[in-house]
């Protein structure tokens, strides 16, 4: 919705020295790739939320949550 298309993560919030992002996590990234005529510009820091990964997601089940694309 915001029109970035490609961002770089800088630092993952939450707890000291993580290293790692999972679903639902927040991160402040900057903007390497945005649509034309869009709310942000490339170079921007923003913070974004993790709604999809390459990795799924386990459950306590034994399950996996994963997207195809």
């Amino acid at each position: 919705n915001s029109g970035a298309r490609e961002v770089l993560t800088i630092k993952v919030l939450g707890g000291s020295g993580r290293k790692t992002a999972n679903i639902g996590d927040v991160i402040v990234c900057t903007v390497k790739n945005a649509t034309p005529g869009g709310v942000v510009k490339k170079g921007d820091v923003v913070k974004a939320v993790i709604v999809r990964t390459k990795s799924g997601v386990r459950r306590n089940d034994g399950s996996y949550i994963k997207f195809d694309e």
